[in-house]
């Protein structure tokens, strides 16, 4: 793929999930070097931030021409100061794909070698050591970029087929060089959204595919119970103005457009009435976890969507300080850097997520409770009640899972913390919100599995396997792939992890 000026999330995806090679387009490559010849002659005889002045509340003291090389490197050093969990390889490369795309757009005075270096660091699958905890998201993920400029001038660790290394050795293995600082390359690599971004579109891209996860199952729930078609009608739903709920309930039809359990209201209640008949045998509405998945599920989608628009938006835009303008020869001073945007959609994100998961275990629970779906078994157990257990060692999981989702729910964006001596007065805390949104999205991934299950379960126990729509055949069929229908109790934890690996690989 050629790199010019536009990356989309789909782009994204191609290069970190489908592992596609870039190529740098020329016009992008004529970009950096003007903005770099410029700000290299601007900067003479002028006051620059990060050029030749300190740094943050340093800001006020001069740097002397000879040392401004070094300030860049002792920027880079100091600020390598990240801690705890390494950040996934996928997320890490999101990062550098990030930063390689605002540092191209010929605004921040960098030397073409940065943009050379991180396209071979992504081509060749060479990720950065990176920590989950250190950024704030203001001056940009000061900490966690610094990881990875420490990389690209040839020091610090990286991850190298499967083994945490360091750098000098990996760049001697497949014969790399480290760049030069030139000007303020190490300000330029660490003053932006980059990770925040990074991480941000990764999750995006796996909350589609639970948004996606989440329509089946509910499809196949509602299978289960027979229900009527009504409530994911057109004509229903048409009569919400909300997007997001009328293409929940175009998927709904869609996947159950062949469905031979799935009723119609008119074929039934409309016309079989009894009218001496007090109490009715037939249940007249669903619970509301399967009537209403079009006005549930809508808000993910629409959520979703939205993110999507303010991660493309930033991943192309240039985050930086100061900004270098070519055009009209300026450089200026602001904030551009300041991750309040990604904040917030990562924490809107990481909510609807939760409120999916929330839809997934009382879902989960109407198959596990034989009081109230009236079809199944207690736990959907195929052996001998009392004897044996079923799914119920699995919903204690679920429910756990689920509360520590709506626990880490919780806003990061309005949790600014001030420090660097009060020069960041007000944070966004966006690469915490991120990460946090991972953690959330991880647990749906966990709690949806164990619903699977339990809706394969439940098909075998009714023996609609031949009842049901062809999305839900398949799905019962791949599930059962991986875990046979069991009547014995058996040790549950090694399939958990199967289906959930399966659901992961599901296209988004």
């Amino acid at each position: 793929m050629k790199i010019d000026n536009f990356l989309t999330l789909r782009d994204f995806q191609k290069i970190i999930i489908e592992n596609e090679k870039i190529e740098l387009d020329d016009a992008l490559l004529t970009r950096v070097e003007e903005s770099f010849q410029f700000l290299k002659e601007f900067s003479k005889n002028k006051i620059i931030y990060g050029v030749n002045t300190g740094f943050g509340p340093m800001a006020q003291f001069k740097i002397s021409d000879e040392d401004t090389h070094q300030l860049q490197y002792n920027l880079i050093r100091s600020h390598s100061s990240g801690i705890g969990t390494p950040l996934p390889a996928s997320e890490v490369k999101a990062c550098m794909l990030a930063r390689l795309n605002t540092l191209s757009l010929g605004k921040s005075g960098v030397h073409s070698s940065v943009i050379y270096l991180l396209k071979e660091l992504i081509n060749r699958d060479i990720t950065p050591l990176v920590f989950e905890h250190g950024g704030v998201g203001a001056s940009g993920d000061l900490v966690q970029l610094a990881h990875l400029a420490l990389v690209l001038i040839g020091e610090g660790e990286v991850f190298y087929k499967g083994e945490r290394k360091s750098t000098q050795a990996v760049f001697e293995t497949e014969g790399l060089q480290p760049i030069k600082v030139e000007i303020r390359e190490g300000l330029a690599l660490m003053n932006g959204t980059s990770v925040m971004s990074g991480i941000g579109a990764v999750n995006a891209y796996k909350a589609n595919q639970l948004t996606e996860i989440s329509v089946q199952l509910s499809c196949a729930i509602n299978e289960i119970v027979q229900a009527y078609d009504d409530h994911f009608s057109e004509v229903l739903n048409g009569t919400k103005r909300h997007h997001g709920q009328q293409k929940i309930a175009e998927k709904m039809r869609a996947h159950l457009s062949d469905s031979k359990l799935i009723r119609k209201r008119e074929d039934h209640l409309y016309t079989h009435f009894e009218e001496q008949e007090k109490v009715f045998k037939e249940k007249v509405q669903e619970y509301y976890s399967l009537r209403c998945v079009p006005q549930i599920l809508g808000p993910v989608l629409d959520t979703l969507e939205y993110t999507e628009e303010v991660l493309e938006n930033e991943v192309n835009s240039a985050n930086d300080n100061p900004i270098i303008n070519v055009e009209d020869q300026h450089v200026y001073h602001g904030g551009n850097f300041h991750g309040d945007y990604i904040s917030l959609e990562m924490d809107k994100l990481k909510l609807v997520v939760t409120k999916l998961t929330m839809l997934a275990e009382r879902q989960l629970n109407y198959l596990l409770n034989s009081k109230i779906n009236e079809i199944l078994p207690p736990f959907v157990n195929l052996g001998k009640l009392g004897f044996n257990f079923g799914m119920q060692g699995v919903q204690f999981t679920a429910t756990s899972t689920t509360a520590e989702s709506q626990m880490l729910s919780n806003s990061m964006y309005v949790h600014s913390i001030p420090n660097n001596n009060d020069n960041q007065d007000i944070v966004s805390m966006g690469t915490n919100a991120a990460v946090i949104c991972r953690k959330v999205i991880e647990n749906a991934f966990e709690v949806l599995s164990i619903e699977a299950i339990t809706v394969v379960q439940a098909i075998e126990y009714l023996g609609f396997q031949d009842k049901v729509s062809t999305p839900t055949k398949k799905l019962y069929e791949d599930i059962r792939k991986i875990i046979p229908a069991f009547s014995d109790d058996m040790v549950m934890y090694p399939y958990l992890e199967k289906v959930k690996q399966y659901l992961k690989n599901t296209e988004a």
